[in-house]
């Protein structure tokens, strides 16, 4: 078709903006009304908002690389009928709720059209938000269903139909609606618009400046403000590549300026960011998730995950500070950093609705209602500093009228900062509920043939038996799922799988999942993928491949700490979810010991530059610690109270 005039290009791409803005304005406003004040139905509320959602991934990505979505052309005009067919698909569910639930099984022709069409859009979805890994693993997994009478023995199944698998897929909450999407379109949603409410009002900004006036007169200390900062801000974006994006424009420059090599600095942020994914109170997706799956509070997750997280950012926060020894890196002087009563007066708005959060989830209420009380405490606290601020600003010294910017300008930018939040909100969130609509199609084949029980058996066989053994192969095929799948679709579809391998090792519901969460964060950190590494490095200017080997180094607690969950009672959890403290704190404190031990031998440095038997006293003292003996524990310590006395005494 030829191209139109210019001036119609231009309308064409402005009344798309304008639709992409007031579709996830709309989405945002939707999500908080079902968040905080009506509950629907769980179809219908989860097509609600797969349909908005698939409408604004055909309207903002284009099909590939190259296709012009800026004049009247044939991707244009298909991606306008895929937006129509999305919102057919989700007014058929909801026009048709009753008579749906009423003729499972017995499906009529509309149906298994409409079944079919919404599958391949989610498909299409996927492929343009999260690339053709994640969408071969769909169609394998619908391809699996299908061909099951002629699949290898060890995964043989009797085999299903087209109808049956489309229609389970999109009719019932067993496929594509399932618990996946169900989550992120609630509970994640609104923590993902938590977060976009406080970068746009500057909350990301302050995070920052606190970490650096609490950390930055230490030797490194604006490395020790990335892994801070991102600490604050990783657990509420729900994404570490996105975390070093934002956080790592600030931080990365700041470590660059002070001396750390740009792979360096590029890797501190990716490990930092890594673990913010880790960190209580949202851990990107993950506790939300886990609460579902396991169908333990969420309360009681983010309690027993604090402290792993602590530990991981312990390990970071010493490979930093060796790193600034052994190259002569110094603090900022007092008189270069902000005051840290200021940046927390100034800073007051944004702690508020923190504390509030904190203060709904502890009370037990719903995370859901606890993210729409915390969006709408953000609004209320931004607005009251602003007023605050505007009234102090333009007022006349003698209390007069203002002196400009009237209360009209005024009031009109607080607006547009509501709706920006709102809409950079339903923007963040579009790759998350794409990648759980997704899933879902993969737990759905799943749990229609069987397979769920084929792959449990598969890794008990591969492992002997032995936990250590069956976590490293969980681990490695986490790392090659990685490849393609974001962590949240990584995470389900690890727990689909290898989840009850390790249950049937013995290991308790929670730390089965805990460990699998783990080892989902581990594509960011790990070559060859590395994605947060390499966000780092396009950051920092530095080689790719060399950030992603540092950052992979600084991580190490990624791999380590889940270990030591499946043998020692790190989570406190155990077959009755019965919490030990003593023993919790005795396996926290030697474990943090051993990883100390372990980051020492690997940088070679602790006072000073290690000697090959001080860095073998440290290997020792590590394997000692991380070993589950009270004995070990002893001689780990021993070894390492040695390598420690011999830096001390003997001066190189």
């Amino acid at each position: 078709m030829p191209d139109k005039p210019a001036g119609q290009n231009g309308a064409v791409v402005a009344f798309t903006a304008k639709l992409v803005t007031i579709l996830a304005i709309s989405l945002s406003l939707y999500q908080l009304y079902t968040a905080g004040i009506t509950a629907l139905t769980a179809l219908v509320q989860r097509s609600i908002h797969l349909g908005a959602i698939l409408s604004l991934t055909f309207l903002l990505r284009p099909p590939f690389k190259g296709a012009r979505k800026d004049r009247f052309s044939f991707w244009f005009l298909l991606d306008w009928v895929l937006v129509g067919a999305s919102v057919t698909c989700v007014v058929y569910i909801c026009y048709n709720l009753t008579a749906i639930f009423e003729r499972q099984g017995d499906w009529l022709a509309a149906d298994r059209i409409i079944s079919v069409i919404g599958t391949l859009l989610v498909l299409e979805a996927c492929r343009r938000v999260i690339g053709l890994v994640m969408t071969g693993i769909c169609v394998l997994a619908m391809v699996y269903a299908f061909f099951g009478p002629y699949m290898p023995e060890l995964i043989i199944h009797k085999g299903y139909d087209v109808e049956r698998i489309a229609t389970t897929l999109w009719l019932t909450t067993e496929g594509i609606f399932g618990l996946p999407l169900g989550v992120a379109a609630t509970f994640v949603f609104v923590f993902v618009l938590f977060g976009a409410f406080l970068e746009v009002t500057g909350g990301g900004t302050f995070f920052i400046d606190m970490a650096y006036a609490l950390t930055g007169r230490f030797s490194g200390g604006p490395a020790k403000t990335a892994v801070v900062a991102s600490g604050f801000m990783g657990s509420v974006s729900g994404s570490a590549v996105g975390n070093v994006v934002a956080t790592g424009s600030f931080t990365i420059p700041m470590m660059k300026k002070v001396g750390y090599r740009p792979h360096v600095a590029g890797a501190i942020e990716a490990a930092a960011s890594t673990g913010g994914q880790l960190m209580p109170p949202i851990m990107g997706a993950g506790a939300f998730l886990m609460a579902e799956f396991t169908n333990i509070s969420y309360l009681n997750i983010i309690k027993v995950a604090l402290m792993p997280a602590v530990m991981y950012y312990v390990t970071v926060l010493l490979f930093v500070h060796f790193e600034a020894k052994k190259r002569g890196l110094k603090g900022e002087s007092k008189e270069n950093l902000p005051g840290a009563l200021t940046v927390l007066k100034e800073g007051l708005p944004f702690l508020i609705p923190v504390g509030i959060l904190i203060y709904v989830l502890v009370a037990n209420y719903s995370p859901m209602m606890a993210g729409f009380v915390a969006v709408i405490s953000t609004v209320l606290a931004s607005l009251i500093a602003h007023t605050l601020r505007w009234l102090h600003i333009y007022k006349t010294p003698a209390g007069g009228t203002p002196v400009s910017g009237g209360i009209g300008t005024f009031a009109a930018g607080q607006l547009r900062q509501i709706l920006q939040s709102l809409e950079k909100g339903a923007r963040n969130a579009v790759m998350v509920s794409v990648a759980c609509a997704a899933a879902g199609i993969i737990v759905g084949m799943v749990t229609l043939t069987g397979m769920g029980l084929k792959f449990s058996s598969l890794v008990l066989d591969l492992s002997f038996g032995i936990k250590a053994l069956a976590i490293l192969l969980i681990g490695a095929a986490s790392l090659v799922l990685g490849m393609g799948l974001p962590v949240t679709a990584s995470y389900i579809v690890l727990a689909t799988l290898a989840g009850p391998a390790l249950l049937d090792m013995g290991i308790p519901l929670m730390v089965s999942h805990m460990i699998v969460f783990w080892y989902s964060q581990d594509a960011n950190v790990t070559p060859p993928v590395s994605l947060a590494s390499f966000a780092g490095a396009g950051v920092a200017g530095a080689n790719p491949m060399k950030t992603a080997f540092t950052s992979w180094k600084l991580a190490k607690g990624l791999y380590i700490i889940p270990i030591v969950m499946a043998y020692r009672p790190l989570l406190g959890v155990g077959d009755k979810y019965e919490i030990n403290h003593i023993e919790v704190y005795v396996t926290a404190v030697v474990t943090t010991l051993g990883l100390i031990a372990f980051a020492a031998a690997l940088e070679r440095y602790f006072f000073r530059r290690a000697t090959w038997l001080e860095t073998g006293l440290f290997l020792a003292a590590a394997t000692g610690l991380f070993w589950p003996s009270y004995w070990t524990d002893i001689a780990g310590l021993g070894a390492f109270l040695a390598a420690l006395a011999l830096q001390k005494l003997h001066r190189v």
